[in-house]
C-alpha cells in the first residue's frame, strides 16, 4: 500500500487522540470548532478501543499522531510498520474475545442452572417468563416482538421498549440465537435468551457497543406472527446503534450493516 493511502486509512480507521500528555480534561470547548475537534477525538478514540491500549501505549500512539500532524520526521518507517497495525489489532481483539468467552461461559452455566431454564445443543439458554397461548413461528416466518438486550454485566445496548415501537423481522435474517429461540416461543409469551457469542456476534462483536466474544442476554415478548409475502422484507438494523429507528438483531451474513441506533451513552 502506498504510504499516503495507508496514512489516510490509518487516520480514518485506527488513529489516536490529543498531543502527548494533554488528556481530555483540560481542553477548552468555547466554540463550535473546538467542540468539533473534540468530537473528532472521540471518534478516533472509539476506533482505538479495539486495541485495548494501556496508558503508556496510548502515549506512544499519540506521539506518532502528533509527529505526522505537525510534519515532524517519523521515528519509524511507515512502509514497514504501517501494515502491522491491523495484525496488532487482530491479536488484541482475539485475546479480548477469549477473555469475554470465559466470563460468558460462567454466566451461561449459572443461567442454565436456573429453574425452568433449558440449554440447547447450540449453547442457547432458553427460559420462558410466562404467558403465551398462541402458535409458535417457523424459521420462515416474520415476527413482531418487543425486546431488551444487555451484556452480562447488565449494560443495556438496545431496547424496543425505550423506542416505544415493536419491531418486525424475518426469523431467517437474524442471529442464530434469535432464529432458534423465538421459534420456541408462543404468541403472547415472554422469554429470556442467553446467547453465547458463537450464535450471536462472534469474535468480532459490534464495537464499541458489543465486545468480541460477548455473551448476550435478551428479554423478548413475542407479539405476533406477521409473515410477509416474498419480497416484502422489512428494513433491518442492528442492536446497539444510534437511536434513529429500529434496533434489531442483525443480518447474520454479508457485509457489516449500517448501524442506525447505538446505545445512548450515559
Amino acid at each position: 500500500m502506498k504510504p499516503a493511502l495507508f496514512l489516510l486509512v490509518l487516520t480514518l480507521a485506527v488513529p489516536a487522540c490529543n498531543q502527548p500528555g494533554a488528556g481530555g480534561g483540560s481542553v477548552k470547548l468555547d466554540n463550535d470548532d473546538q467542540k468539533t475537534l473534540y468530537a473528532l477525538g472521540l471518534l478516533i478514540g472509539r476506533n482505538l478501543k479495539t486495541f485495548n491500549l494501556t496508558s503508556s501505549e496510548l502515549n506512544t500512539v499519540e506521539a506518532g499522531l502528533a509527529d505526522e500532524a505537525l510534519g515532524k520526521k517519523p521515528k519509524v518507517e511507515l512502509e514497514t510498520y504501517g501494515p502491522k497495525v491491523n495484525q496488532l489489532r487482530s491479536k488484541r481483539m482475539s485475546a479480548k474475545a477469549e477473555d469475554e468467552k470465559k466470563k460468558g461461559k460462567a454466566f451461561e452455566d449459572k443461567a442454565a442452572a436456573e429453574p425452568g431454564a433449558e440449554r440447547t445443543p447450540s449453547g442457547l439458554v432458553f427460559k420462558s417468563l410466562g404467558g403465551g397461548s398462541g402458535e409458535s413461528p417457523k424459521n420462515t416466518d416474520t415476527v413482531k416482538v418487543n425486546y431488551r438486550g444487555t451484556l452480562i454485566d447488565g449494560t443495556e445496548f438496545d431496547s424496543s421498549y425505550k423506542r416505544n415501537q415493536p419491531t418486525e423481522f424475518p426469523l431467517m435474517s437474524v442471529i442464530p440465537c434469535w432464529t432458534e429461540g423465538v421459534q420456541k416461543m408462543k404468541v403472547g409469551e415472554k422469554a429470556k435468551l442467553v446467547c453465547p457469542s458463537n450464535i450471536a456476534y462472534g469474535d468480532g462483536g459490534r464495537p464499541p457497543t458489543i465486545p468480541g466474544g460477548a455473551t448476550l442476554v435478551f428479554e423478548i415478548e413475542l407479539l405476533g406472527i406477521t409473515t410477509k409475502p416474498a419480497g416484502a422484507m422489512p428494513q433491518m438494523s442492528v442492536p446497539g446503534t444510534p437511536p434513529s429507528g429500529h434496533g434489531l438483531i442483525l443480518p447474520k451474513t454479508g457485509p457489516k450493516p449500517t448501524m442506525p441506533g447505538t446505545p445512548t451513552k450515559k
